[in-house]
């Protein structure tokens, strides 16, 4: 789906959305921009699951190291900033469409921002 345009995966916010609906109302009344808030941590073990399973066929001592710092992530903003590491590790393994599609399916557990219009302001 190439378009010319590219979209922009922001890291996650290093404030994480509210559980309950208390916390969720007073994140609302306090916070300053509510809707840039991280995921909640509990979609922590499935996005890591994520990660592991783009790297499952990397054989490589490199693709171990990268398994392990996945597993001891402690946050979905340090899971975004190994994003880079396993797009090159899949790209050596593969090819770079291959890195392409896991990339595109790690990416959307991520804030994105949509492209710029090109048009600057006067």
């Amino acid at each position: 789906m190439p378009t010319g345009q590219r979209i922009e995966v922001r890291p996650p916010s290093l404030c994480h959305a509210p559980d309950s609906a208390w916390q969720r109302l007073m994140f609302w009344l306090l916070a300053p921009a509510p809707q840039d808030a991280a995921p909640p941590l509990n979609r922590l073990p499935a996005v890591r699951d994520d990660f592991v399973t783009a790297l499952a066929d990397v054989d490589s001592f490199d693709g171990r190291v990268l398994s392990d710092r996945v597993a001891m992530a402690r946050s979905l903003r340090e899971l975004w900033h190994l994003r880079a590491d396993v797009y090159r590790l899949v790209a050596i393994s593969h090819n770079q469409a291959v890195a392409d599609e896991r990339l595109a399916e790690l990416s959307r557990h991520f804030p994105t921002r949509a492209p710029r219009s090109g048009f600057v302001p006067l």
